[in-house]
């Protein structure tokens, strides 16, 4: 079973050794890693073109203009060969080394599944070992859609017949194209899913789903078009329920941290 790994940059220099060394201490070997690099400026094509000769023949790469993120995302896709495909940003990391071994097994083992999604957990950028919050899984059921949850989306497998029969990414979405994909695949054309309870992906805070109060608004608003153009009811008092529990989220997070390291 092959596994393609599709990495979007755009000046992503200071963080992308860590990507790429996620991605070769993987004990998985099957693995197809797509770059798609948005024409950086700074020396992101120099740590590639490193990293290029340890991947033995596995990576490909491209530098050209896009129009976003999800564009590029697609185009990852599109180059594709693998039999399920997955997305690890430029600023994240495989939190331990047989993630793609526990995700493959789990696919070997349920062949009906169409996609398996864990958990991840956000860091401070200055401090990778500081959990700033936990994002678990655990509670998704494809229901809890209709108040705006989702599995978290790093951490989303999904074989790739399934993304060629329902669609790409919606590009004209800025911020919250990954929700209307799952959207789409889980709560309008019922895909099979599974989770799996662990931590898949280490991810670094400040990306553009964290990125403040205006992130918020523009997701409010995408979520909103995103169930619109599905034909899928809900509104703002609906969707805003769910950040009753991110705040009980990360306060359990924080105290949790607290009481395992004391700081």
């Amino acid at each position: 079973m092959k596994v393609s790994l599709i990495t979007v940059t755009y000046n992503s220099g200071a963080t992308l050794k860590d990507t790429i060394e996620s991605v070769l201490s993987q004990d998985y070997n099957n693995i197809e890693y797509i770059i798609i690099d948005g024409k950086s400026t700074d020396n992101t094509l120099n740590i590639i073109q490193k990293y290029e000769p340890l991947f033995s023949g596995r990576i490909k790469y491209i530098s050209e203009k896009d129009n976003g993120l999800y564009d590029a995302m697609n185009k990852g896709i599109m180059k594709a060969t693998g039999d399920i495909i997955g997305i690890l940003n430029s600023d994240d990391f495989f939190t331990t080394n047989n993630i793609i071994t526990q995700i493959t097994n789990a696919f070997k083992k349920n062949s009906s599944i169409d996609a398996v999604y864990g958990d991840i957990h956000f860091v401070n950028p200055n401090d990778l070992n500081k959990c700033v919050r936990y994002y678990s899984s655990r509670i998704f059921k494809r229901s809890l859609m209709r108040l705006g949850f989702m599995p978290a989306h790093p951490s989303f497998y999904i074989k790739r017949e399934c993304i060629l029969k329902y669609g790409l990414y919606k590009t004209h979405y800025k911020i919250a194209a990954d929700f209307e994909f799952l959207l789409r695949t889980i709560f309008v054309y019922k895909i099979k899913t599974l989770y799996l309870p662990i931590d898949m992906v280490t991810m670094r805070t400040g990306g553009a789903s964290t990125a403040g109060l205006e992130a918020y608004k523009q997701i409010m608003q995408e979520h909103l078009k995103a169930f619109k153009e599905n034909h899928v009811y809900t509104n703002r008092i609906i969707l805003s329920l769910r950040y009753i529990y991110k705040i009980t989220e990360i306060l359990f997070t924080k105290i949790a941290y607290k009481k395992r390291y004391g700081k």
